[in-house]
């Protein structure tokens, strides 16, 4: 059961009016071989978790594309909105350069996909902060500044820790939006891109406990103690539904429930999340707020 305020309330709270929606996204057929969305009759809970979804992709996105090539979204599929700050090429071992450019290409594809389903109802990407938003999260988790501040480009660990504080709050996005889609072309796009995210995010904590007592040079503390102090942060300002690389001594590559169901979050949850604080104060990787017009 989602837990209120639900992510329909709140997401409709930031809509823009999407009476519209129907004409632009009706009529499209979704087929094995071209893996688009079918959508009839969509209604504006369908139109702005849709949206909802593509500012996240375009974090993702624009993330994962800096960190593997150097460069982030083309204007059309930022939707001519804003370059993001702080954005750079990775240095990265090669097998880990490898993985960067497969999810790139997974994140980059998926805000296209959203983009061509939504139409013109897709708003711009928001600005985005792929820079010292990190280090304000790094801080925030360790209670302390951090001098030199932490990046997510200048190593393999380092570029892993930053992909670990998103896929998992992608995963529990989608999650907790699937119960309030009513469009079954949407639902599917849906599932199918929350199953991508979970997959990253298992090779992700895996990657990750792999690595789990390798110290963060210059800094004292492992891997595995970063990865639990981002949990926990992630767990105090989004409703719990969380879980580090080990809990109680036991190993949590998957995170799961009590009776190991996927985590759901709500809009709020999310947006506590990825502003680093409220819902209701834009902030961290989302200066100016996510774009819902």
């Amino acid at each position: 059961m989602i837990n209120a305020p639900n992510l329909a309330c709140i997401i409709l709270a930031l809509a823009a009016p999407a009476a519209s929606a129907a004409g632009s996204l009706r009529g499209s057929r979704r087929t094995q071989s071209e893996g688009m969305v079918t959508t009839e009759g969509p209604t504006d809970i369908d139109i702005a978790i849709a949206k909802f979804a593509l500012n996240l992709e375009c974090l993702e996105a624009e993330f994962y594309s800096y960190a593997a090539y150097g460069y982030g979204l083309t204007d059309d599929l930022r939707g001519y909105g804003p370059e993001p700050i702080g954005g750079m090429k990775a240095t990265l071992s090669p097998e880990v350069q490898a993985y960067a450019e497969e999810i790139a290409k997974n994140e980059i594809a998926h805000v296209g996909v959203l983009r061509a389903a939504l139409g013109d109802l897709a708003p711009a990407c928001p600005q985005i902060d792929i820079g010292p938003a990190f280090a304000a999260v790094a801080n925030a988790a360790a209670a302390t500044v951090f001098d030199p501040p932490y990046t997510p480009y200048d190593r393999d660990t380092s570029f892993l820790l930053g992909a670990f504080l998103f896929e998992d709050v992608g995963v529990t996005a989608y999650n907790g939006a699937a119960p309030l889609l009513t469009n079954k072309g949407i639902l599917s796009t849906a599932a199918s891109i929350l199953a991508v995210e979970a997959y990253h995010g298992g090779s992700l904590r895996t990657l990750l406990y792999q690595q789990e007592d390798v110290v963060l040079t210059p800094h004292t503390f492992t891997v595995g103690e970063a990865v639990a102090l981002a949990s926990a942060l992630r767990a105090f300002v989004g409703g719990g539904k969380d879980k580090a690389l080990e809990t109680d001594g036991v190993l949590s590559i998957i995170p799961v429930d009590e009776n190991s169901l996927a985590f759901a979050r709500t809009a709020t949850e999310v947006l506590n999340i990825v502003y680093l604080g409220s819902a209701s104060t834009p902030g961290g990787f989302f200066p100016n707020g996510i774009n819902m017009t």
